[in-house]
């Protein structure tokens, strides 16, 4: 894409006190649709979103071709799709000139072979691949059910990057629960992941008289219980994974003599342990951990084939904005809603901290800042409030949500009422009706801390 190739960039009402270059993806988004709607060369762009099961989806948007912004504009518009829908063959219905920006986009720029390789190839086994077409394929995709069983001695987990929370649960009662700090990104030897899990599973098991089924979470994609793409394992040698981390799932069920095991991503244990605990649908779930996760699940209860990878969606579009280690791209999620957005906001907070401190240290610090009433800590606490509720805003041109379920390590304590009513005071402003209708909510402590892994626990059915 032509870096001068700018979108307009509104300011936005409520700015985020450590962030004031701060430009949300969605005011952009929105101020360009509003732009091209006047042009008299305006086009539709229709795109279709091909999964490697078949699954398609369509997408439709308005773009004028000759004004500045629109390769950007729909270059960001896809990585969104790329990341939160998932596929790697990608129709399109539009002017010649975004067929040629998106495949060269994909081919040639660190960013776009990057999402080309994690996207396409490790998860769907394609590159990505742009089809430029007067035809789109038929629509189709299919929604299930997801977990919900709580009859029978059930073991749960959650793998974070930080910690691995486990609980023993006996017909949809919590009979034990903890939480155990590990290591996993950088560990090279994925004997260090094994043994973690058998040790929270056996820790968990010596609570129950039996164990009938164990479900887990964790960030990454994972098809059958196998391991496609996960941040875990990111310290693993190519070679190593494929040998040792592919089927580390079926290798723990094989152990526990082969009960009903599940394994899916966190972001829909997160959206399920929201559905479960207000008694509806419609919720998008958002975990602030060492990474980001993000879960939805639908009006009908059911999950979708999506990605739901919210790490690594764009939700600041200034030109300097935070880049992803991975992937090498600025603005994506990662870097507003974790552990890595507070190791990035100390020092502009006045904040001095060790730099080699790992994340969850800087953490606990900033937490123990805001016990103390420190207002630096409060401008931490309110600047990712800020980006929360753009960032919401966002989600919410690409998710049908009535709910929001906010968790994670980082909304531990009273920062994350002050993210909360941060990201209310966005919503209110700019956004009044998305405010009307959606609902944020944040669990107490015990569930903060353990709800992922009692909904995991949920996940398989008894045989």
């Amino acid at each position: 894409m032509n870096p001068d190739d700018r979108l307009p960039l509104p300011e936005p009402r409520v700015t985020p006190v450590l962030d004031r270059a701060f430009r949300p993806a969605v005011l952009a988004s929105h101020a360009y649709r509003r732009l091209a709607a006047t042009r008299p060369g305006r086009q539709p762009l229709r795109l279709a979103l091909e999964q490697a099961d078949g699954s398609i989806f369509h997408f439709d948007t308005e773009v004028a071709p000759d004004m500045p912004g629109t390769t950007r504009y729909v270059e960001r518009y896809l990585k969104f799709l790329l990341w939160s829908r998932g596929g790697f063959r990608l129709y399109v219905d539009g002017p010649a000139t975004i067929s040629t920006a998106l495949a060269a986009h994909y081919a040639q720029t660190p960013t776009g072979r990057f999402d080309s390789h994690i996207v396409g190839e490790r998860i769907y086994d394609h590159a990505i691949e742009i089809v430029a077409t007067r035809s789109l394929p038929a629509a189709r995709a299919t929604t299930t059910p997801l977990g919900r069983h709580l009859n029978g001695c059930r073991i749960g987990f959650d793998l974070g990057g930080s910690d691995r929370k486990v609980a023993a649960v006996i017909d949809g009662r919590v009979v034990f629960s903890e939480e155990t700090v590990w290591d996993p990104y950088p560990q090279p030897d994925p004997q260090y992941h094994y043994d973690g899990i058998m040790d929270s599973l056996r820790r968990a098991a010596a609570h129950l008289p039996r164990v009938e089924a164990i479900g887990g979470s964790a960030a990454g994609v994972y098809v059958n219980n196998r391991v496609k793409v996960a941040s875990l394992f990111r310290g693993v040698p190519a070679d190593v994974f494929e040998r040792r981390v592919r089927n580390i799932f079926l290798d723990v069920r094989r152990e526990w003599k082969d009960v009903p095991f599940e394994v899916v991503n966190d972001g829909e244990v997160t959206a399920l342990a929201g559905s479960l605990a207000l008694g509806d649908n419609a919720v998008l779930g958002i975990a602030l951990g060492t990474s980001t996760a993000g879960g939805y699940v639908t009006p009908e209860g059911n999950i979708t084939s999506w990605l739901n990878e919210l790490a690594f969606v764009p939700v600041d579009y200034q030109p300097h904005a935070a880049v992803d280690e991975w992937s090498g791209d600025g603005g994506c999620g990662v870097q507003y809603f974790s552990q890595q957005a507070v190791g990035r906001l100390l020092a502009p907070a006045g904040i001095t901290v060790d730099a080699a401190l790992p994340l969850p240290q800087k953490l606990k610090h900033l937490q123990a800042l805001m016990d103390a009433g420190d207002p630096r800590a409060h401008a931490v606490y309110r600047t990712l409030g800020v980006y929360l509720g753009y960032g919401l805003a966002h989600f919410a041109d690409f998710y049908d949500f009535r709910h929001v379920l906010v968790l994670g390590r980082v909304t531990s304590g009273p920062g994350g009422d002050v993210m909360v009513a941060a990201a209310k005071d966005v919503l209110a402003t700019e956004f009044p009706a998305l405010a009307e209708r959606a609902r944020l909510h944040m669990p107490d402590e015990k569930d903060k801390r353990h709800g992922q892994a009692v909904a995991a626990a949920s996940l398989p059915a008894l045989s």
